[in-house]
């Protein structure tokens, strides 16, 4: 292990640092957008009991508005990333195998998590390297590391995302027909409502097609039940070891995650 550490440590860094540039971007905007005017001096944020004049009431604003991207964090990581199908996938698949508890949900977010690394890595290595290494040596400003960083995250959602849920987005924000002629013209606020709304749609496909097998099971170990006259016994009581049994012997997880993984090339 400490081996692979150290083979893989700047790999390993870069893309760590990646995922936290998306974020830092963000609130270098936000304190870009809504600094005062003047000095450097006048645009540190600081927090005190004073007379109420508008210097100081937006530097607490600011400092507010920091804090609410900060906490905003997780879900700008669940809601632009591969994160979403993942999840909903595993929480499926435990539902169809029939054990309740098994895998825990921490289990299940965690290996979600690592997977997003997994698929995440070369548009965090690209948002890293295009707008945050610039803007660490002061060579462009925070407006303009924000444009560019960006870019990437756009690319991975826009590959994912479906052509009609884009258009159903486009209408609801009253956008007039042939004004979209690229998709460099797809706004944020149409494309991030889009893509979560199509991965969504893709997991729960994804989650129908797993729950087949398991079903045919269900059925089988129902009528033989009834077949036998051994109506109150619980299905689930005698589906769950054979549900456990076929999942194991076809190597459930190497399959259903390597065909997840695929999903997004």
């Amino acid at each position: 292990m400490l081996h692979f550490l150290k083979k893989y440590k700047k790999k390993i860094l870069r893309v760590s640092l990646g995922l936290s540039a998306f974020f830092a971007i963000c609130m270098f905007m936000v304190s870009h957008t809504f600094a005062a005017d003047g000095d450097g001096n006048n645009n540190l944020i600081s927090i005190g009991i004073s007379s109420g004049e508008g210097s100081d009431m937006a530097s607490v604003l600011q400092m507010l508005l920091v804090l609410t991207v900060l906490s905003l964090a997780p879900s700008i990581l669940m809601m632009l990333t591969s994160f979403t199908r993942i999840v909903i996938v595993l929480h499926f698949t435990r539902a169809a195998i029939g054990t309740q508890t098994v895998p825990p949900n921490q289990v299940i977010v965690g290996l979600s998590l690592f997977l997003t690394f997994f698929i995440m890595a070369p548009t965090f290595n690209e948002v890293y390297t295009s707008a945050v290494v610039p803007l660490t040596n002061n060579e462009i400003t925070a407006q303009e590391a924000f444009d560019i960083g960006v870019v990437p995250v756009r690319k991975f959602m826009l590959k994912q995302v479906s052509t009609k849920d884009l258009d159903t987005f486009l209408k609801i924000a009253d956008f007039e027909e042939g004004s979209v002629k690229s998709e460099d013209d797809i706004p944020l606020q149409v494309l991030i409502p889009s893509f979560i709304v199509s991965e969504l749609r893709i997991a729960f496909i994804i989650g129908f097609l797993i729950y087949l097998p398991f079903i045919v099971i269900d059925m089988v170990v129902s009528s033989t039940l009834m077949s036998m006259g051994m109506m109150m016994l619980p299905p689930t009581t005698i589906s769950t070891p054979f549900k456990i049994l076929l999942f194991v012997m076809a190597d459930g997880w190497n399959l259903i995650i390597g065909n997840l993984m695929s999903t997004f090339n």
